[in-house]
């Protein structure tokens, strides 16, 4: 597998991107994302409270906005003290581990300086226990059959606790079997058409484990053709009739990956996430009908003119 982790490396790509704009046009998003800030240091979603799904988006928007501050960083870390990695769902676990990669990159502490020192094999064993006979990785323990986007977060995990994911082989398969006649990629083996983020998180770990080729990437081509949106975006799926920020960012992102540039029109692609998207006080919304921004739309919408201004270097 690649040596530096994806997650690293798309965030070091993202900064790169933002370069490109003045610092006034992406200061009122990190206001609005300082503002989601809570009391014990974590950060809230549109329920408001702290959630660490939505901590960690946060914290992900700051870091390729130049990172985190002193005083952000150890509010922070107060509350990432407050979890036990043995005890978060995966998801959670993925947000809990970036966070803290991210605080020490920003003169933090280092979080895991403290955890037994196999807490890496101990997680990678728990890990595993979500593995499905499909050669997937279910939400949890319970489920019978493979997530790709499950999948897709535990590889970054696996990555990120310096740990080879074991029978890389068996995952390459299902995610074979995940794909569709369309050229995209289904979430789990009974769906039939294929969804723009399950497409995203196959190429992304198709390409992390070294397995993708001409004719994958042909394939996604067609399909990614399918879900382009008039408005300048991209479609979950063909029968969803409007774009939407967190497909937007994924397919561009996939569009990117792949050397598929010609099949965007990146100016339209501008009008719609800032146009629709963007608030003139800061934050995105999901989608034209969405009333109000959140730090996880905020995210997809900095990543989008993240790789809109890489492709413009």
């Amino acid at each position: 597998m690649n040596q530096q982790p994806y997650l690293v490396h798309l965030a070091l790509r993202l900064a790169a991107g933002l370069e490109q704009y003045s610092a006034s046009d992406l200061k009122k998003h990190r206001s609005f994302i300082c503002s989601q800030q809570q009391p014990d240091g974590g950060f809230s979603g549109r329920e408001g409270g702290s959630d660490l799904y939505y901590t960690g988006f946060a914290v992900r928007s700051l870091g390729i906005l130049g990172g985190l501050e002193p005083a952000e960083t150890e509010s922070l870390c107060g509350y990432l003290k407050s979890f036990s990695l043995e005890t978060l769902t995966t998801i959670d676990l993925l947000s809990w581990l970036y966070c803290a990669l991210i605080v020490q990159a920003s003169g933090g502490p280092d979080l895991l300086a403290e955890v037994p020192e196999n807490w890496n094999t101990r997680i990678a064993e728990r890990l595993e226990t979500l593995r499905t006979e499909d050669g997937g990785y279910a939400k949890s323990d319970q489920g019978a059959l493979g997530s790709t986007y499950h999948s897709f977060l535990i590889v970054l995990i696996y990555q990120l606790i310096g740990v080879d994911i074991p029978s890389p082989n068996r995952l390459i398969q299902f995610l074979f079997d995940m794909q569709r006649d369309d050229g995209g990629f289904v979430e789990i083996a009974p769906m039939k058409r294929s969804g723009t983020n399950p497409t995203a998180a196959a190429v992304a770990t198709l390409i992390i484990l070294e397995t993708m080729d001409d004719e994958l990437k042909s394939d996604v081509r067609d399909f990614l053709n399918q879900v382009k949106s008039a408005e300048g975006g991209f479609q979950a799926n063909t029968r969803i009739p409007f774009a939407d920020g967190l497909s937007t960012f994924t397919g561009l992102l996939t569009v990117q990956d792949l050397g598929l540039n010609e099949i965007m029109d990146l100016e339209q692609v501008r009008k719609f996430m800032q146009e629709w998207l963007e608030f003139p006080t800061g934050g995105f919304r999901g989608a034209s009908w969405d009333e109000q921004a959140d730090v996880e739309y905020t995210f997809y919408g900095l990543g989008v003119l993240a790789l809109l201004g890489q492709a413009a270097q």
